[in-house]
């Protein structure tokens, strides 16, 4: 059997179907993943997305899972749900562990794990000792005969969704939604119905070859049609969805807002509502965000990576965590996990409290900072940490004489330098040979010179 290690990432398994993604990987997969999970839960719930393949990856996931455990069949559902599933009784079932196959915004080609292990994300660590097991003794696969049994996890989820949110009954807006093809529509669409929504859905077919547009929000290029169409129709508020529908896009008719924009607003309606929010960022949110959700709450910064902010929000009990590419993970009325169709249903309570327009103002009344796209570097797998130790090492050399004022350097997740009107971010990905940048400043000129100052330092 070929192990190819590189599709053990930090927060997931993820790989390319028959190519590192093969019948034996994934069986192994399934057989070591179950010895583990049984020494504190007997079954697994397992769902998949809507990608052509995904329904063969569990059927061999399976087939090594039943080795150690009875495995549950969640069916074609979005990641929320295979969460859902562990945190809630499910016909009467409990269910601590849970695996959702997926290869969520990337090519159709790839696919993937995500593991909830007693209701906690694995990954980091622990996905790369499960990899030294596997490659220790890997074994030959082995069908299994048993068929899992079949779990409704998502008639629960709505079901769970109708009750929380009956307050938003006859939403007063049509809204537009955008689902990318994806499994999003599957969870959020009978909710909407039964909710009285008045909404159109682009896309909401799952189709795993993705034939519209790549389902990933964070890309504004992939916002193109849904704008469109709220243009057209006169439809005031959007809302997008990633492949697997954990992460999403809000859009008004003069603006698409960023996770730390979303934050900040979701932290005031928590203010509202008599809390003081704790909000947990990641190294790329703005500094506007930490600055102004500090003015009446808290805002703490840790490491980009939905494991990692799942794990933070547990840790610190905070109310909310957001990231940049729109992973909003709500623990106040919810279950600190990271779900954009319970984000969806936040965002219209919000919206039935202040009009687009209100929402908009809000966000121009914010201090004012030019920040850059995400831009990325592809350096060599091997040397992407080197180069960031190297950074840090030369911050603390004289700089050269035209550096800008350095007020503090976090060293978090890479490096972020906070200068006098802004900051820089360099980071190594977890997930890709990639370095990641961001910069901000108090207009384009002085965010361009962060952004080559720091450039400058790079050994690339």
């Amino acid at each position: 059997m070929q192990l190819d290690p590189s599709i053990f990432r930090e927060y997931d398994i993820r790989g390319i179907f028959g190519q590192n993604l093969t019948q034996e990987v994934v069986y192994n997969i399934g057989v070591y993943l179950g010895r583990l999970m049984a020494l504190s839960g007997p079954c697994v719930a397992v769902g998949y997305d809507a990608r052509t393949h995904s329904p063969l990856l569990f059927e061999w996931l399976k087939n090594g899972l039943q080795n150690s455990l009875e495995v549950y069949d969640l069916g074609l559902i979005p990641t929320p749900i295979a969460y859902f599933a562990t945190f809630n009784k499910i016909e009467g079932i409990s269910i601590p562990h849970s695996i959702m196959i997926t290869g969520s915004h990337n090519p159709p080609d790839y696919n993937g794990f995500k593991i909830t292990l007693d209701q906690q994300p694995f990954y980091g660590a622990q996905i790369q000792a499960l990899k030294e097991e596997i490659a220790k003794q890997p074994l030959a696969y082995a069908p299994s005969l048993s068929t899992p049994k079949k779990l409704n996890a998502l008639r629960a989820y709505h079901e769970y969704l109708i009750q929380a949110f009956k307050h938003l009954q006859n939403f007063p807006r049509k809204i537009a939604l955008d689902f990318g093809n994806g499994v999003g529509a599957l969870g959020l669409e009978p909710v909407l119905k039964a909710l009285n929504t008045n909404f159109d859905s682009l896309y909401s077919n799952p189709d795993g070859t993705f034939p519209n547009h790549h389902p990933d929000p964070s890309e504004e290029k992939n916002l193109a049609t849904l704008k469109a169409y709220m243009q057209a129709q006169g439809i005031e508020i959007g809302l997008a969805f990633d492949g697997d529908a954990d992460r999403i896009a809000l859009l008004t008719p003069k603006r698409t807002y960023g996770g730390d924009e979303l934050a900040i607003v979701l932290a005031e309606q928590m203010l509202k509502q008599g809390i003081k929010p704790l909000v947990i960022g990641e190294v790329k949110c703005s500094q506007v965000m930490y600055d102004t959700i500090n003015s009446f709450g808290e805002a703490l910064m840790y490491k980009t990576g939905h494991s990692n902010l799942k794990v933070k929000l547990k840790e610190t009990r905070a109310h909310l965590a957001a990231e940049m590419s729109g992973h909003l993970f709500f623990n106040d009325r919810y279950f600190g996990y990271d779900d954009a169709l319970y984000a969806a249903l936040r965002l219209l309570e919000l919206l039935s409290q202040q009009s687009p327009q209100e929402l908009e103002a809000r966000m121009q009344a914010l201090p004012y900072s030019y920040k850059t796209a995400e831009e990325k570097i592809n350096v060599p797998e091997e040397r992407k940490f080197q180069i960031i130790e190297k950074l840090k090492n030369s911050l603390q050399a004289p700089l050269p004489p035209n550096f800008p004022p350095i007020v503090k350097v976090i060293n978090i997740d890479g490096v972020r330098v906070i200068f006098e009107h802004g900051f820089g971010l360099v980071r190594a990905s977890n997930t890709t040979p990639t370095l990641v940048m961001r910069f901000e400043g108090k207009d384009q000129t002085c965010a361009e010179h962060y952004k080559k100052s720091l450039l400058d330092l790079l050994e690339l």
